[in-house]
């Protein structure tokens, strides 16, 4: 029984680091290739950049110069920042009082919120983009608006989760010292909400920073606010014209502070996730 168990884990072992390499090796390749020479890209995909074909940070210095990457990479981080902070404030809140007050009109908030989980994006983005341009929404604090709105859906589900595992005695508790409802949630709720606001933070950043599509609709390409996805796609040029060393040298600094984020953040987001969704 033992060596059947040590020969199961092996393999499991050996599984997942097979699926490691399988995740990691494209990533390697692009910062590969971000030190190649264009053609060499094209002419040699999988070769070592070794002689001719290195050419250092050139694509690097070109890719930021054509592109304006600081520039994009300035408006990423202000709209993922202030996006998730008011996921996280404002889908706390809701999936509070959801929880806490129970009434016809907290249940039918909380399945709009859930049915908006399911409805595909392509079904809304023409109306959605003309509606934003008719409320002034086409620039960073209105995609925070828009990206408030398109999250909330997931965020709410997972707090109510949490939220219904928090004993309601510890609420009446704060309440009978003189705690208003505000003071309640964000000093006694708010705290034991860590793990999920964590949670909520991590994948919503993920999603928000690597975003193309809402930004390209809304903002567009022709303004100054354009964020990173969009600044790439730059690259790709028309008529067929794609400058692969910048573009591969750029998806590398677009991906550094993501990764980074995740790494950090990780070992949170199965205890949130887990917590969210069996508790209560």
């Amino acid at each position: 029984m033992m060596r059947t168990k040590k020969m199961q884990k092996a393999l499991l072992i050996a599984l997942l680091c097979g699926l490691v390499v399988v995740f990691l090796t494209p990533i390697f390749f692009v910062l590969m290739n971000s030190f190649k020479g264009k053609l060499y890209i094209s002419d040699n995909p999988f070769a070592w950049p070794t002689g001719d074909m290195y050419v250092g940070l050139e694509n690097y210095i070109e890719g930021i110069d054509k592109t304006g990457f600081f520039s994009a990479f300035g408006w990423t981080t202000f709209i993922t920042v202030f996006s998730v902070l008011a996921i996280v404030l404002f889908t706390s809140m809701t999936a509070w009082y959801i929880t806490r007050v129970k009434t016809k009109t907290s249940e039918i908030l909380y399945y709009a919120f859930v049915f908006s989980m399911v409805v595909p994006f392509q079904m809304i983005m023409f109306t959605m983009s003309k509606l934003a341009d008719m409320l002034k929404l086409n620039n960073p604090l209105g995609m925070v608006v828009l990206y408030l709105g398109f999250g909330a859906g997931l965020s709410v589900f997972m707090f109510c989760g949490f939220v219904k595992g928090i004993p309601y005695e510890i609420e009446e508790a704060a309440m009978i010292d003189g705690c208003n409802p505000l003071v309640t949630f964000f000093n006694v709720v708010f705290p034991i909400l860590k793990p999920t606001v964590i949670t909520v933070a991590i994948l919503n950043a993920m999603w928000i920073w690597n975003d193309y599509l809402l930004p390209y609709l809304v903002i567009g390409v022709s303004t100054p606010y354009k964020t990173i996805p969009v600044a790439v796609q730059y690259l790709m040029g028309s008529y067929g014209a794609k400058d692969y060393g910048s573009l591969m040298a750029l998806l590398v600094l677009s991906i550094i502070p993501i990764i980074v984020f995740y790494l950090t953040c990780q070992k949170y987001i199965i205890e949130g996730v887990v917590a969210g969704a069996v508790k209560g």
